[in-house]
């Protein structure tokens, strides 16, 4: 929703164009500056920002070796027990 920052920015424009007093272009001109940073800020974190890692998420090296060796295991206990599951051919 950062694109609503660039309409309040182009509205506030419009209003310093239009105004009478000096006082009210100058705040109309710095609502705009303040609305394009914004929607600038929002563009970049779409864009740019989210893409990034969690570091959080990352697994070390030695908790993905215990998690291989875990899945290793269950695979062995899984091929054992379907062995033992059939019965024996005559």
């Amino acid at each position: 929703m950062h694109w609503l920052y660039l309409l309040l920015a182009v509205g506030a424009l419009l209003l310093a164009m239009n105004a009478s007093d000096v006082w009210l272009v100058m705040l109309a001109l710095l609502a705009t500056l303040g609305f394009l940073a914004l929607w600038a800020r929002g563009w970049y974190l779409e864009r740019i920002g989210e893409s990034q890692r969690d570091e959080s998420t990352m697994i070390d090296p030695v908790e993905l070796r215990r998690l291989r060796e875990l899945a290793e295991a269950r695979r062995r206990a899984a091929a054992t027990g379907a062995s033992d599951a059939e019965p024996p051919q005559a």
